[in-house]
């Protein structure tokens, strides 16, 4: 594929700097990777290091400094105009929708038009497939499973049974959904399993990342709200209700009944304890454990989670700790040397 510099800015809806109408733009790539007719961009603090790039083109926002010797496609959100190019450039595989006969569809299951469903998948009696969604091989999907349409279920996932997916939804490898949740009962030193009976409800327009697990509900549902993204090896427990447009980081574990408000962010390892209550709009760095119910709007860190300002002043002060220690030895030495005195 060629675009010129003034068909992008076209497609990206942005102004363009110092065109150059014989340069045609093949590929897109990072901004240390791009090469003369690659298009890359830049958001800061990266913008100052656009000079090191060898990207024909540039994307900046229109606050950034002017960038002389290249032409510059000025846009509101380069981020996002970046995601747009990617699929510009490098548009998804296309799939053949069709149903292979190496996988075993129930008598039962549902299958909607338009349909993939790729070697050795299994669909079980009972199961709906919405129309457009691509099955992929080696994919478990329950019995009442019910998946919306234009789903992906990437290779190795598995769907427990009553399990129910929006319009879409897209499942990275070997994720599972609707696993037994973390029940027991334990007498006398022994631990006794609790039937989990509910269910996992992913809503419309949620990812979930490789190995990722959501525990079904104990009863009721787990759900996780529209929008909502999970990265990979991220753990929800049972009867926990994600709200919509959150995004999870790799490695958070978040235990069983905990209630989530829209827009939350969780940095990677954060961990929680069960049955409390996250207010919309928070943030917590990386590695925060919280133990309590936190309100709307809070940036927190550490553990237990703190507010993040008085966190990094206790982490300076903890960096404090040594020469503090060095001179409380050089003190005691002088006390000591004015009582022998």
């Amino acid at each position: 594929m060629e675009k010129s510099v003034q068909e992008l800015a076209v497609f990206l809806h942005g102004t363009v700097e110092d065109d150059n109408p014989q340069l045609l733009v093949t590929g897109v790539n990072g901004l240390l990777e791009a090469g003369p007719q690659d298009i890359s961009f830049a958001v800061p603090p990266h913008v100052e290091h656009c000079h090191l790039s060898k990207a024909g083109v540039m994307v900046l926002s229109p606050d950034d400094p002017k960038l002389d010797g290249r032409p510059v496609i000025r846009v509101e959100n380069p981020r996002a105009a970046f995601a747009a190019l990617l699929e510009l450039f490098r548009a998804p595989e296309e799939i053949e929708r069709v149903i292979s006969p190496l996988a075993y569809i129930a008598p039962t299951a549902k299958i909607g038009s338009n349909v993939a469903v790729q070697p050795f998948a299994v669909i079980e009696d009972g199961a709906e497939i919405g129309d457009g969604s691509i099955i992929y091989p080696h994919v478990y999907v329950g019995k009442r499973v019910k998946i919306g349409s234009d789903c992906i279920v990437y290779p190795s996932v598995t769907i427990r049974e009553d399990c129910v997916l929006g319009d879409r939804v897209i499942l990275q490898a070997g994720s599972v959904i609707g696993g037994d949740g973390f029940g027991y009962v334990t007498q006398n030193g022994k631990h006794s399993k609790v039937l989990q009976t509910g269910n996992v409800v992913l809503q419309d327009d949620v990812e979930i990342g490789n190995n990722t697990c959501i525990d079904r509900a104990t009863v009721d549902s787990t759900i996780v709200g529209k929008g909502t993204k999970i990265d990979n090896l991220v753990h929800l427990g049972h009867n926990d209700i994600l709200g919509e447009n959150c995004l999870v980081v790799a490695h958070v574990g978040i235990s069983g009944s905990v209630t989530v408000g829209n827009n939350v962010t969780f940095a990677g390892q954060v961990g929680t304890v069960g049955h409390i209550t996250i207010g919309d709009n928070c943030v917590f760095g990386g590695k925060t454990g919280i133990t309590n119910n936190i309100p709307a709007n809070s940036f927190m860190a550490g553990f237990p989670a703190m507010p993040h300002k008085e966190w990094l002043r206790q982490e300076a002060n903890l960096r404090k700790i040594g020469d503090l220690l060095k001179r409380v030895k050089e003190l005691e030495k002088e006390i000591a040397k004015l009582s022998d005195k």
